[in-house]
């Protein structure tokens, strides 16, 4: 929700619980994004240097299939794994010395088949993670509306953070009982 949205229904939700809190003005909150730390169980590892990291895995879909987009990941990480299906029509690149990873790939799928190929390289987490990201534009929003990085930093952490609160009150619990025979 936009800040002003938000400084409007927090009172209403207050006033349904029967608290009498102060709420702070949009132009607050939006201050304090910037500056906001998330807990240390939520903080992430890369937090504050994303981009200079290594890469270690790089999955993308059959799109980005070809010879400039591994050279890329690999000049950027030359120890990067990339798992990229190639296409149905795609060949061994014929380059002298050992194959190259994507030509690993296309051997592994014309000698085991694509599903086994998609099992042994963890591909199919790509769907999972397809997913929640999308469960998240349909949830949160499409796209981040705070104007500086580190303001778009918290809307996307409390963003996942709310998203994962309304996972864990939807998962169910399940539990083993045994059989009582009369």
């Amino acid at each position: 929700m936009r800040l002003r949205q938000t400084e409007g229904l927090l009172p209403s939700l207050l006033g349904l619980m029967g608290l009498n809190v102060p709420v702070p003005d949009h132009t607050t909150l939006s201050r304090r994004a910037q500056k906001w730390e998330p807990s240390s169980q939520t903080k992430p590892a890369s937090a504050g240097r994303p981009a200079a990291r290594e890469i270690d895995p790089f999955t993308a879909d059959g799109a980005y299939d070809g010879k400039p987009t591994y050279q890329m990941i690999l000049q950027h990480s030359s120890t990067a794994n990339v798992v990229i299906p190639p296409r149905s029509t795609a060949v061994e690149s014929g380059d002298t010395g050992p194959p190259g990873q994507r030509d690993k790939h296309i051997i592994a799928i014309a000698s085991d088949g694509r599903l086994r190929w998609q099992a042994a390289t963890g591909y199919g987490k790509r769907a999972l993670i397809e997913t929640a990201i999308g469960r998240y534009k349909a949830l949160i929003g499409r796209r981040l509306r705070a104007r500086s990085f580190a303001a778009q930093q918290t809307e996307v952490a409390v963003g996942c953070s709310v998203l994962n609160r309304m996972l864990a009150c939807a998962r169910p619990e399940s539990v083993r009982h045994q059989v009582r025979q009369v």
